[in-house]
C-alpha cells in the first residue's frame, strides 16, 4: 500500500507465506499477527491530532519502514475521527497502493503543510497479485513530507480540498 519501496517486501513476504509446509495455518497465523499489531488501541495516549474540515482527526503514525508497509492492511473499518499519518523526513516521491486493504480510503498528500493531492475514495485492491494493483495519486508520484488516511468519502463529508492547510498537534 506504501511507496514504491514496499513491493519487493510484500513480494517476499508472499512467496515465505506461499512455500511453507504449514500453508494455511501459518499465514492465519501470520494475519492474526498482523491484525494485533496494528490494532487502533495501540498508542492511543501519544496519538496526534490534525484539524481536517470541521473535525479533529486522531492519527495513528508510520514513520518506519516497517509501519510504513503495513499502514492500514487489513482493516475492515475506520472511525470517521481517526486515521493514519505517515511521515517521510526527508520529503520524497511517494505512491501509494491498496493491495491487502479491505477499506476504501482517502488519501491526502501533504507537503509544507498543504495537502497538495488528494486521492478520494480510493477502493482496495482485489487482486492477488500486488504488480496489478493501481498506484496512487493515479499519473505518477507526488514529493511528499506527509501521506494521511482517513475513511473513504471523509474528504467530501468534511469539505476538505487540495490547497487546504494542515497543521498536526503531535502534543497529544
Amino acid at each position: 500500500m506504501r511507496g514504491h519501496e514496499k513491493l519487493g517486501h510484500q513480494k517476499l513476504s508472499q512467496k515465505k507465506l506461499g512455500h511453507n509446509k504449514l500453508g494455511p495455518l501459518t499465514f492465519f497465523l501470520a494475519l492474526a499477527a498482523a491484525l494485533i499489531s496494528s490494532s487502533s488501541y495501540q498508542g492511543l495516549a501519544m496519538m496526534p491530532t490534525v484539524k481536517l474540515g470541521d473535525q479533529d482527526v486522531k492519527l495513528e503514525v508510520a514513520q518506519t519502514d516497517k509501519e510504513i508497509q503495513q499502514g492500514l492492511m487489513f482493516r475492515t473499518s475506520l472511525p470517521e475521527t481517526q486515521g493514519m499519518v505517515f511521515l517521510f523526513k526527508p520529503p520524497r516521491p511517494v505512491a501509494f497502493w491498496m493491495y491487502n486493504c479491505f477499506i476504501n480510503l482517502d488519501m491526502l498528500f501533504v507537503k509544507d503543510g498543504k495537502i497538495v493531492k488528494i486521492s478520494h475514495n480510493v477502493p482496495p485492491c482485489k487482486s492477488t497479485n500486488p504488480d496489478e494493483c493501481p498506484r496512487y495519486p493515479s499519473g505518477g508520484t507526488v514529493e511528499v513530507s506527509e501521506v494521511i488516511e482517513v475513511a473513504g468519502g471523509y474528504c467530501k463529508r468534511h469539505g476538505v480540498k487540495e490547497g487546504d492547510t494542515v497543521t498536526f498537534d503531535f502534543s497529544k
